[in-house]
């Protein structure tokens, strides 16, 4: 399937600040025990917007939700309710077993339960893939299930969007784990992660979303950005 031209808004990613892992944690941190803004409010604008992002760039009739256990697996997770709620069938495939899974992740998967989601033991054949598997927060290569799933994705031969960054790519080196997904298109939050520009050829087309980060959380890190999301939630980066 190819990608649609759906005219969002563009800003260049040189542009932008970027983020490191421990800056983005930082944010996060504000975030939660500063502004009161919660992880599953954060998780929800992240899911919207990826479900809208898939739909406007690729038109999917389905979708196989790759998902992990922590904050990124949850925003897939998220991403396949507001799929499924838009007509699109989608099926999940967990890295994890149930127990593993964040408590965040964990209600949005009992969420997708209670709406008769398809939760699948093996990913199968999909007009796109989602890689949810791992966010900023990864630590040494991706293992086990995780790694099965990132090849599988590889291979598959269908289109990855992947979700904030594509899973076993560093947030702040860009380095590529073995093994890393290749990704059609990302959708990375609130800020490009520094190691994005490092790794285009793993990012594919790059795209920001909003997950309401005021500009004062950006100010008490030190950075300065422009008002990103005035037209759209969803921003292509170029360059």
């Amino acid at each position: 399937m190819e990608s649609i031209d759906c005219g969002f808004p563009t800003i260049e990613l040189d542009a932008l600040p970027a983020v490191t892992a421990d800056q983005m944690r930082e944010v996060d941190r504000l975030m939660i025990e500063e502004l009161g803004i919660d992880l599953p409010r954060m998780m929800e604008n992240a899911g919207a917007n990826l479900a809208s992002l898939a739909i406007q760039v690729f038109g999917p009739r389905t979708v196989c939700v790759l998902a992990g256990s922590g904050g990124n697996g949850g925003g897939g997770l998220t991403a396949a309710r507001h799929l499924a709620n838009r007509g699109v069938a989608v099926t999940v495939a967990l890295s994890d077993d149930e127990a593993s899974l964040s408590p965040v992740a964990r209600q949005q998967l009992d969420i997708l339960r209670r709406i008769d989601l398809d939760l699948a033991e093996d990913p199968g054949p999909a007009n796109l893939v989602i890689d949810a598997l791992i966010g900023y927060s990864l630590h040494g290569a991706p293992r086990g299930r995780a790694a099965e799933l990132i090849r599988w994705a590889n291979a598959t031969g269908d289109p990855v969007l992947s979700l904030d960054l594509p899973s076993g790519l560093d947030a702040t080196s860009g380095e590529a784990s073995e093994p890393c997904v290749h990704a059609t298109a990302t959708m990375t939050l609130a800020m490009p992660k520094v190691g994005l520009r490092a790794a285009r050829a793993y990012v594919g087309r790059p795209y920001i979303a909003d997950i309401s980060v005021p500009a004062v959380v950006w100010g008490r890190i030190g950075i300065t950005v422009p008002t990103l999301f005035g037209r759209s939630p969803i921003v292509e980066l170029t360059g």
